[in-house]
């Protein structure tokens, strides 16, 4: 496996080692002990999300506040996804920025998302079945989320292409939330 640091420090790509031959091929898509030596801390991945949507799904950007906040490692099983992380850490060097990356089954790449930052990610192709890893449970209570059209990301499809749930159209602009993390504090 293979770790690399994003523009903003936090945020991890992972691409695993693919060993093929004729039969097809295997890979460790997961491996505790390599992503917390390289991130530094403990991880406590404890449920496992699918969800499978349709070109132009937008999905996002969504958090949980503490003491529910969760990290996430995003995969891409079949398709092709914009992944997207979004610092909302106050006081953070690198508050209101984003991080955008493509996965796809094609790529096998994956994505980590620490606590502390908004998530999302849109279709690209005719459809996408995505896994990710939490390490904290949903939480209605805790459930926030920011914006999609807050933060000049270029998403690949225009807003007519768009698919959104009734809920992320209307979520608020990061002015305008008081739910926010501390940066350093979580």
């Amino acid at each position: 496996m293979n770790f690399s640091r994003t523009d903003i420090y936090d945020v991890v790509i992972i691409e695993p080692q693919i060993i093929g031959d004729d039969r097809g091929y295997f890979s460790e898509t997961f491996r505790a002990d390599k992503l917390e030596k390289f991130i530094g801390y403990k991880l406590n991945f404890i449920q496992d999300n699918e969800s499978l949507s349709s070109k132009g799904v937008l999905r996002g950007l969504h958090y949980q506040m503490s003491p529910k906040a969760q990290s996430k490692l995003v995969r891409v099983i079949n398709g092709k996804i914009l992944d997207v992380a979004v610092d909302i850490r106050m006081g953070s060097p690198t508050f209101g920025k984003y991080v955008a990356v493509e996965l796809s089954s094609e790529n096998k790449k994956q994505l980590f998302v620490p606590k502390g930052f908004a998530h999302g990610f849109i279709v690209l192709s005719e459809k996408a079945l995505v896994l990710y890893k939490v390490d904290n449970f949903y939480s209605k209570e805790h459930d926030r989320g920011v914006l999609f059209s807050d933060f000049g990301i270029d998403w690949q499809l225009s807003t007519n292409e768009m698919i959104l749930s009734a809920k992320d159209k209307i979520q608020p602009k990061l002015s305008e939330t008081t739910d926010l993390f501390i940066f350093g504090e979580i």
